[in-house]
């Protein structure tokens, strides 16, 4: 009996013959990394730790930490290496990874401190590299939910258990590292030492935990300055706990008990007044300095239209005459369009926008003279116009949503004091529990895999194929520019993803497994799998999800 088995390895190893039960560490090992160590690998397009064993032919693809999968892998094993960390050195009280700062840090906070000194930041640093040096082995077992459970009970990880209990299984995982047990959403490194560059630094009531970039994994981007977005996340997320919603256990509960309508309720309300107050600030502006274009920026899926929208009502009611243009309206025909590194169309450059005739169309809007503004159409790629031409009169203001609307290179002609800058995004502020955030790209992604195939006839596989070069270009033309803000929005609902799940759950279930894109639609689905469902029915009609799941009052 034959007892090895060939493996594909696409990394471009080509094939290995190994014996059955090999562990994927040992095929790594065998072969030849590139400057980073492998921190897991796709199995047949299925995300697998490098303890998984192969027991049958297969197709191989290792993942360092330069790629999208690599870097959460890596940013979860820290996170574990932090929580062990910092039970050592304050056992009883509890971590909180509150959100991200910059692309690949993070502000935590520990129950009981009320200010990081340096000091304790370097305490705490010095822990985690003792135990990164000694390389203590991370493992993952497959228990009854019940064992799982009474162990959270033993470590006091009540947010855990809230979610245990609403979402119920038989079987769970455990991490371990040492004395401490962790559940993460997604895999992890094989041991500590594969956590090699972090650091820790004092931030606001707690503290900094900053992280390699995807983009550039050998530096530490540190004094990470983003004042405005770190109010939004503090806002949003003391807003949550003061609703009693602050993990997706909560909201689980608050849904079975039949309240979801009353979430609703709550979050639209928020929302409606956040608006209201920008439009106050903007009509300020518009008297102390002239303010006549709102510019409106962030990434995809982040809501802007439906946000230009139900700010240009609220200006109205302050007797103003808002004049919405979409910056996607002038996309350049799709054959025109640049294209990234891989050779797809890169839909985020600043250069898939016809500049000329939008900035020729701004000039003549401003001098009072009547302009035919354009209109893209997703599905052919190409530019058809508006019947009814724009114009501007005394008490008109511009409101220009689209992804570039702060970078300066869009509007050179236009001087700032007339411009009022506003970026906005899914700032996801609940969290699967107290070490767990969501990300807000996750959410976006949602979002859009919804808006695209119900709006563009793109199905999620098309959808899942250009997000990795979405999220590269967010990076490189949308995100440098977010801090040169007026003012910040949040868009995210607190309930939303509970609305999103069904609508978001048919079409991920349509990705064939013999595609690289299979494992993020998985991946996705297992992450759905924590929300109870709440049916959409009483969403206001003016609500931003209306843009994504259909049903809005608004035209687009």
């Amino acid at each position: 009996m034959n007892d090895t088995i060939k493996v594909i390895c696409e990394n471009g190893f080509g094939e290995l013959e190994v014996p059955m039960g090999t562990p994927l560490l040992e095929v790594a090992e065998r072969l030849t990394p590139g400057l980073h160590p492998f921190l897991a690998a796709f199995v047949n397009n299925r995300i697998k730790e490098l303890s998984y064993k192969i027991y049958a032919p297969v197709t191989i693809r290792f993942v360092d930490i330069t790629s999208f999968a690599g870097i959460r892998v890596y940013q979860r094993t820290a996170w574990f290496l932090l929580q062990k960390a910092v039970k050592d050195l304050y056992p009883g009280q509890t971590l909180h990874i509150r959100h991200s700062m910059g692309q690949s840090g993070f502000y935590c906070e520990i129950d009981g401190i009320d200010e990081f000194t340096p000091d304790e930041a370097a305490q705490l640093r010095d822990r985690m590299r003792e135990l990164s040096v000694r390389n203590l082995p991370i493992t993952r077992q497959r228990m009854l939910t019940t064992e799982v459970r009474a162990r959270y009970a033993e470590e006091g990880f009540t947010d855990k258990i809230a979610l245990l209990d609403t979402r119920p299984r038989l079987y769970s995982q455990l991490y371990t590292l040492d004395d401490t047990a962790g559940y993460f959403y997604g895999s992890l490194a094989p041991s500590t030492g594969y956590v090699t560059l972090f650091d820790i630094e004092p931030y606001y009531n707690g503290f900094y935990l900053a992280l390699p970039l995807r983009t550039s994994p050998d530096t530490l981007h540190r004094n990470v300055h983003q004042e405005k977005m770190f109010g939004i996340f503090q806002e949003y997320q003391s807003w949550v706990r003061i609703m009693g919603v602050p993990t997706v256990g909560d909201v689980n509960s608050k849904v079975l008990a039949g309240d979801g309508g009353g979430l609703i309720k709550l979050a639209e309300a928020f929302h409606e007044r956040k608006f209201a107050w920008v439009a106050d600030t903007i009509y300020d502006a518009h008297l102390s300095r002239g303010a006549r274009m709102v510019l409106i920026s962030g990434p995809s899926s982040s809501g802007k239209t439906t946000s230009a929208k139900r700010l240009g009502i609220q200006l109205g009611v302050l007797g103003l005459n808002p004049v919405l243009i979409s910056l996607d309206d002038y996309f350049v025909d799709r054959e025109k369009t640049p294209r990234d590194a891989d050779g797809n169309y890169d839909y985020e450059a600043l250069e898939a926008i016809d500049l000329e005739l939008f900035n020729d169309h701004l000039a003549r809007l401003i001098r009072g003279e009547s302009v035919d503004i354009p209109r893209y159409d997703f599905i052919t790629g190409r530019r058809t116009w508006h019947n009814a031409p724009l114009t501007l009169d005394e008490r008109s203001i511009l409101i220009i949503e689209g992804i570039h609307g702060l970078n300066p290179r869009l509007t050179p002609s236009i001087p700032d004091a007339q411009k009022f800058r506003i970026y906005i995004s899914c700032f996801t502020s609940v969290a699967m529990d107290n070490l767990s955030r969501i990300a807000t790209t996750d959410n976006r992604l949602l979002r859009r895999l919804t808006r695209d195939y119900r709006q563009r006839g793109a199905d999620a596989l098309s959808t899942l194929s250009r997000w990795a070069s979405v999220r590269r270009g967010e990076e490189k033309h949308i995100f440098p520019y977010q801090e040169n803000a007026d003012i910040m929005l949040n868009s995210s609902l607190f309930y939303e993803i509970s609305v999103l799940r069904p609508f978001a759950e048919k079409i991920l279930r349509e990705v064939p497994d013999t595609v690289p894109e299979y494992d993020e639609a998985r991946r996705m689905l297992k992450f759905l799998d924590n929300f109870i469902p709440i049916a959409p029915d009483e969403i206001p009609p003016t609500s931003i999800l209306r843009e994504f799941i259909g049903g809005s009052s608004f035209q687009y």
